[in-house]
């Protein structure tokens, strides 16, 4: 599971397109000319406007209101922390303007600091602005009724409607939110920026070929812009691969663009993502409070470095809080689902690794909490949620009705056959396990004890034993090649495969001497004279018989060979 794109919130505004080409004589004309700070302001050039008003500010020229407009210059240019410090001085002046409590707050807010946020908002006179933060805020602390409450007091103008598609893209309405940007767009046909959020949704709704084709619409305008390459990376991930997705990532951070500043950790937490996890022990941990995905995707990391309870350790105080959980309803964040599907698996990696039922227990608890959430439970991730509910219950005949529905996406897939597979074994439909087990590529899972021992029991039950030795015969020494033993002596002697049950019963009484594995390695020689008999059994086999039987040291030995040497020499059978 990767999480690798993340929209910035509340953000309307476009990025800094490429340098207007002037004539070489305007050029010239406009050299030692300094541009004022409306003109700064006019062409968005937050970082000019901001240098110029420090500098004014320096050598004592100061221009009206300038620390209000320093203050809107770092919150555009992303250093919220910059923002919160101007406007928190302007507040303890006697003269100050009522509305700065409210930009303190959006500053504020942006920091991930709510409850300052929300107390500063208080001090602030109504206005559609501030109404638009405490609608956020309401989002923030789960406060249903207060959230519809500032819902009702949003009016059919640009920045409300903004505003409303917002929560309904973090509440995962993405369809709603992309119906308000579409109508928005017919009235404005110049807000292009509209298009990435239209393309984030479809994103979000896994279409990412729509997605591409609306950002490239917006990216012909705006072609250095830091969100739209970032989700042209994203989708490339998704459509193609990582290295695809770095590509396009190295092209935005090659551009010069004071956009650039505002996303640097956005941007450096992908590169991990699209490299496989390259870095993400350096890059990664920092990140932890500052990006949402940024703890899960280590949470990944440690999985695939098998370094479960480092996982646990840091998934096991993260609790999901959407306000309804994940219940009957669809009122809920996609990243909340993320962190209880990764919650279970964490858990069942850990539960499986020390032996521990109460692991398994929530583990369970936590997929069938997603695969039966009405939002859920017709998605790919929903139905695998509900096959691995079922697998920890060992209700295969389930499992296998959910993965049925999904295994077209996942032919390919290792994990996915590996669990499909052992499904199939555990229902006894062992010739169709064995072909999927045979799919496998990953050579850790076909190097895993669990692998290897459903292969060798579908080798068997395939009558197939002489593979399944051979398995055994690959490994090296170890108490994973002594279990395996174990079955393959068992299941073959079950299955009437006495030739390989009576080797595997030698190798165990060599290995363990005291055991009762002389009767097992009795009864399965006993078992190949039976089938020579019989004429199912070549009587070359005989002779091997013979000197599997002389490794014991049972007294009950000499008076089987005597027995087998005397039918051989009566048939002609040569047993020298």
């Amino acid at each position: 599971m990767l999480l690798e794109s993340r929209q910035i919130l509340s953000r309307v505004k476009p990025a800094v397109g490429a340098e207007t080409p002037v004539s070489i004589s305007e050029k010239k004309k406009n050299k030692t000319k300094v541009p004022s700070l409306e003109e700064y302001l006019q062409q968005r050039d937050y970082l000019g406007a901001f240098t110029l008003l420090e500098f004014q500010r320096s050598i004592g020229e100061k221009e009206e209101h300038a620390d209000l407009w320093i203050g809107y210059c770092a919150f555009h240019l992303g250093d919220y922390k910059r923002a919160m410090e101007e406007y928190k001085s302007l507040t303890m002046k006697p003269d100050c303007l009522a509305e700065v409590w409210v930009f303190l707050a959006c500053a504020l807010f942006f920091l991930g600091l709510y409850q300052e946020a929300e107390e500063a908002a208080s001090k602030a006179p109504m206005s559609p602005l501030q109404n638009r933060l405490l609608f956020h805020l309401a989002h923030k602390f789960n406060d249903e009724k207060r959230l519809m409450g500032f819902h009702q007091n949003l009016e059919d103008v640009t920045e409300d409607q903004l505003s409303l598609a917002s929560i309904h893209y973090m509440r995962s309405h993405y369809q709603e939110a992309i119906d308000i940007y579409k109508r928005l767009l017919l009235q404005n046909k110049d807000f292009l920026a509209l298009k990435v959020y239209v393309a984030l949704c479809y994103y979000k709704l896994d279409y990412y070929d729509v997605s591409q084709e609306v950002l490239a619409v917006y990216l012909q305008s705006m072609p250095d812009s830091t969100i739209a390459l970032n989700l042209k990376a994203c989708n490339h991930f998704r459509l193609y691969n990582g290295k695809a997705a770095e590509a396009e990532l190295k092209n935005l951070i090659d551009i010069s663009s004071c956009s650039l500043e505002f996303a640097k950790e956005l941007i450096r937490h992908n590169l991990v993502v699209f490299r496989g996890g390259e870095g993400a022990l350096q890059v990664l941990p920092p990140l932890i409070d500052v990006i949402p995905e940024a703890r899960l995707n280590l949470v990944i990391y440690y999985l695939r470095q098998d370094d479960v309870q480092e996982a646990y350790n840091l998934i096991q105080d993260l609790v999901p809080t959407t306000p309804q959980g994940l219940d009957k309803t669809s009122h809920k964040d996609l990243l909340f689902s993320q962190e209880y599907i990764l919650k279970g698996v964490v858990n069942a990696a850990l539960g499986q690794e020390i032996g521990s039922r109460d692991h398994l227990k929530i583990a369970q608890q936590f997929f069938q909490l997603v695969g039966g959430s009405a939002s859920e439970c017709d998605t790919i991730p929903g139905r695998q949620c509900m096959a691995s509910c079922f697998f920890l219950l060992r209700q295969f005949e389930d499992v296998l009705i959910y993965l049925n529905s999904v295994k077209g996406y996942f032919y390919n897939d290792d994990t996915f056959n590996f669990n499909y597979a052992q499904a199939k074994a555990a229902l006894g439909n062992y010739k169709e396990a064995e072909e999927v087990f045979l799919l496998i590529q990953n050579e850790k899972i076909k190097n895993d004890y669990v692998y290897l021992s459903w292969l060798a029991r579908c080798y068997i039950m395939n009558q197939r034993g002489r593979l399944a030795w051979e398995l055994y015969l690959k490994m090296g020494t170890s108490s994973d090649s002594f279990s395996l033993l174990q079955l393959i002596a068992n299941d073959c002697y079950k299955m009437g495969q006495f030739y390989y049950a009576a080797k595997a019963f030698d190798a165990l009484e060599k290995l363990d001497p005291g055991s009762n594995y002389w009767e097992g390695k009795r009864g399965a020689c006993v078992g190949i004279f039976q089938l020579i008999l019989a004429n199912k059994e070549s009587k070359e086999n005989l002779k091997e018989v013979l000197s599997l039987l002389r490794n014991s040291g049972n007294p009950q030995v000499e008076y089987i060979i005597r027995a087998l040497r005397k039918w051989a020499k009566d048939n002609r059978v040569l047993l020298s």
